[in-house]
């Protein structure tokens, strides 16, 4: 217990640095009294802004997945976040001596001892009992990216109209699949999200689910400037009661780190982003990619029965202009649908981003989010590098440093594009960064490699369909 509130303690300290991470910890009876008793609830999510992505989405993907390897193993110190991260580092694989990275760890790998020592009392594991016969656990955890996890959650809405609380219900089937629910990239800007968060988790917290989640926003800023924010705020409340907010001060950006390639068009054979206007350079290099094969408009089933139509589209590859993709009304389950059946994407014609097109930007910043989680390949020609595309978008701490006067005769002519909006502002950066990886060696190897497994998992089923 001592150790439970040395965490909230910390996490409760840390909370004056921008970049933060929410850690759930468990409210189980044994180790609080605060709660219902037996209801093993999300007592300290570690909610935190976004850090070293490379570092995040990877202990993401650690944390899920070895939460379960210790609880019949050789004990708690034997493996675990902490653990994994040294392993990794002794391998090369992640960069030593990130202060700020360790006191993350720490707090992570002291949920994953917690989560270990409460196991049953939680319910973790629903196939607990036949251990003996040598069945290894199965606790119930899964990381999801926020964009998806609420897709999933309005899809189950639909499916169940008519029932007097469908939340409820949905939060019941959430919590019977996952306990351990990992969420990255938490960040509110649709206002038919924000009006359910507060009910949704309020069940979700009571059913059980232990909450890990990154996030480029403080939990005071989520839904900043949004319709209806005052229905909203119950949820930050929520959220701040129930978890341990610890923000991440490491300013290293370790997705720029990587080897990068932005080529100009006259050296456009040996990369993928290219800076210019010229769209045969694109097409030529599509081209090349899909081989002998010849392209054809298609259409993509996506979410609640919509199609998206695919301008051209063959063996994996698909082509759009960027007005096509970003310039309509599209969001996250029309690129979660495109991704499903496509892995590589030619997008022609970036703009620069100002106020006269936010919401293109907007849609932008979604479309590389779901790229980057599914491991896609971006080809695509720009009309200048990933930094200079939102020299115009802007916090309002920033556009107050740039143009202190608040009359608009004050500001020069070359701002009269500005486009001042914090979430966006902070989003913006997430979206560099990962235009920066993306176009590294080892973001494009990593691609190769995810396209072949999902080659040879495609190959396996259909094969054993021809066997059957």
């Amino acid at each position: 217990m001592r150790g439970v509130v040395r965490v909230l303690r910390h996490g409760r300290h840390c909370c004056r640095m921008r970049k933060e991470l929410f850690l759930g910890g468990i409210r189980c009876q044994k180790v609080s009294a605060l709660r219902e008793s037996g209801v093993c609830s999300s007592g300290r999510s570690l909610f935190g802004e976004e850090f070293n992505r490379q570092f995040s989405n990877r202990i993401m993907r650690v944390f899920s997945t070895y939460a379960a390897s210790d609880s019949a193993g050789d004990g708690v110190g034997s493996s675990g976040p902490l653990v994994e991260y040294e392993r990794r580092i002794a391998a090369r694989e992640l960069v030593d001596g990130d202060a700020f990275q360790v006191d993350t760890i720490v707090l992570l790998q002291k949920l994953y001892e917690q989560l270990i020592e409460n196991e049953d009392e939680c319910q973790l594991d629903r196939y607990k009992a036949s251990h003996k016969a040598g069945r290894k656990c199965n606790w119930r955890k899964r990381r999801r990216h926020f964009h998806d996890f609420m897709l999933d959650i309005h899809r189950r809405l639909q499916m169940h109209k008519g029932v007097a609380d469908p939340l409820e219900v949905v939060a019941g089937e959430i919590s019977d699949e996952s306990i351990l629910l990992c969420l990255d990239e938490f960040m509110v800007t649709d206002v038919a999200d924000a009006l359910i968060l507060y009910r949704l988790f309020k069940h979700l917290f009571s059913k059980g689910i232990v909450l890990v989640s990154t996030s480029n926003r403080a939990s005071d800023n989520l839904y900043e400037g949004g319709l209806q924010r005052d229905l909203f705020l119950p949820f930050i409340d929520t959220l701040k009661e129930r978890c341990v907010i610890h923000e991440i001060g490491s300013s290293t950006d370790y997705r720029k780190l990587t080897s990068v390639i932005f080529l100009s068009l006259e050296s456009a054979e040996q990369g993928f982003y290219y800076i210019g206007h010229n769209s045969a350079v694109l097409l030529q290099k599509f081209y090349e990619l899909i081989g002998r094969e010849i392209p054809s408009p298609q259409i993509v089933e996506v979410a609640m029965g919509r199609q998206l139509q695919i301008p051209l589209g063959v063996k994996g590859c698909a082509y759009f202009p960027f007005i096509d993709l970003c310039d309509k009304p599209l969001g996250a389950a029309d690129y979660l649908g495109l991704f499903e059946k496509f892995h590589t994407l030619a997008l022609d014609g970036v703009p620069k981003f100002g106020i006269h097109n936010r919401s293109a930007a907007y849609r932008f910043v979604t479309l590389i989010d779901v790229m980057y989680e599914n491991k896609a390949r971006l080809l695509c020609i720009a009309v200048a590098s990933p930094t200079e595309l939102f020299e115009k978008i802007v916090t309002v701490v920033e556009a107050q440093r740039i143009s202190p006067r608040s009359s608009s005769r004050s500001r020069k002519i070359d701002d009269l594009d500005l486009c001042v909006d914090n979430e966006l502002g902070f989003s913006k950066d997430r979206t560099i960064s990962r235009l920066t990886e993306m176009n590294s060696r080892e973001y494009l190897e990593q691609h190769d490699a995810s396209f072949q497994e999902r080659a040879k998992q495609e190959f396996d089923e259909n094969g054993g369909a021809l066997q059957a």
